[in-house]
Formats: C-alpha cells, sequence, structure tokens
C-alpha cells in the first residue's frame, strides 16, 4: 500500500514516524539485561551506528548515587537485604497573582 489511496471518504494518507532513538534504546531494555547486547538492537532497530548509541545510553544512565543497597542481620539468622531508592521530591511552586 502506497502512502495515500483513494477511498470513497476521499484521499487517505498514512503518516510515518521513525522512532526515535531513546524510542529505540527502551525498546531495547526492555529485550535485554546486557548492556552490549542492549547497544546492538537498539542501533539495529535504527541503522544507527554503535557509537552514537553508545553515546545516547551513556547520557540516558541512571543516576548510581540514587540507589543504595543496605544490608542488615535479622532475628532469623539471615541477612535481609533492603534497596533504598531516592527519588527527588516534587516541589510545588506557585505563582501569586499581585494586584496593582
Amino acid at each position: 500500500m502506497s502512502a495515500s489511496w483513494n477511498t470513497k471518504y476521499g484521499s487517505r494518507k498514512v503518516r510515518h514516524d521513525p522512532p526515535t532513538l531513546a524510542e529505540a534504546i527502551a525498546a531495547a531494555q526492555g529485550l535485554s539485561d546486557d548492556v552490549n547486547e542492549q547497544i546492538e538492537i537498539a542501533a539495529g532497530l535504527m541503522g544507527a551506528p554503535l557509537a552514537d548509541v553508545k553515546a545516547e545510553m551513556q547520557k540516558m544512565a541512571p543516576d548510581r548515587r540514587a540507589v543504595r543497597i543496605v544490608t542488615a542481620p535479622s532475628r532469623d539468622k539471615g541477612i535481609r537485604t533492603v534497596v533504598v531508592e531516592r527519588k527527588a521530591s516534587r516541589r510545588v511552586i506557585s505563582r501569586e497573582k499581585s494586584t496593582l
């Protein structure tokens, strides 16, 4: 089917938006846990060089300071692992209307 065709209601066109690099990386992260495989998958989806995809993935990397793993002894003579994630607080900034 071509990009446009005629129907009984008139001419119709198909909009084609290729995926962005961020969308390809998100799809690759869903398919594999290995970073090198994710780079290859995203590069294959986009037809982009591996270096460009790798640079974009490094920009999108999560902040390592945001996650901290803490281990503590438990009562059951085992070790309990707790993952502590830091999330930025939502600050609401209200604009007050000034009366003149």
